[in-house]
């Protein structure tokens, strides 16, 4: 289904008249823009038809139109295509590999995110793994005993109820044993 616009060629309205007479819509337009279409048509998919060339073919109509009707003293300014109209079978077979052509590029756009988020992951736990390297490198039993000791400090000054053994245990650091 298209649109046409047209207009004679005003210096040769005469001779318009005179060969084509005035149904000249029917006699020469109409069957140059079908003759044009099927030319065109004949060169594409059915796909390529319902979707995705559809300007490209609107232009090529309007191209060879406009040269059938160069001759027949009628000026074409324009085609537009409105619809394209498919036997039900093959538009239907269309929209279902659309539909699928577009599940697998969200498929591969979800592939493509699960990988980046696994990528990010590795490089949180590179980052943890070479942070706890070198702590564990720096990190001396003088430090531990020095840190334990700052803890047993803040602990006693809490207001919470405990029992501190002084003594206990392989380090030398104070036993606390919390009562609650």
């Amino acid at each position: 289904d298209a649109s046409a616009w047209y207009e004679p060629v005003y210096n040769d309205l005469g001779h318009l008249h005179q060969s084509l007479g005035q149904n000249y819509l029917d006699r020469v337009i109409k069957p140059a823009i079908r003759s044009a279409a099927r030319s065109v048509v004949g060169r594409y998919t059915p796909e390529q038809l319902y979707s995705s060339k559809r300007d490209i073919i609107q232009d090529e109509i309007f191209i060879e139109t406009k040269k059938i009707l160069e001759k027949q003293y009628v000026q074409l300014n324009e085609i537009l295509v409105r619809d394209v109209t498919l036997p039900a079978t093959i538009k239907t077979a269309i929209e279902r590999k659309l539909k699928q052509e577009q599940e697998s590029l969200e498929y591969e756009f979800r592939l493509v995110t699960a990988q980046k988020e696994a990528e990010k992951v590795i490089i949180e736990a590179k980052g943890k793994a070479e942070s706890n390297r070198i702590l564990s490198a720096s990190l001396t039993d003088k430090i531990l005993q020095d840190k334990g000791i700052d803890a047993t400090i803040k602990l006693a000054d809490s207001p919470n109820s405990k029992i501190i053994v002084i003594g206990s245990g392989d380090s030398g650091l104070p036993l606390i044993l919390g009562n609650q």
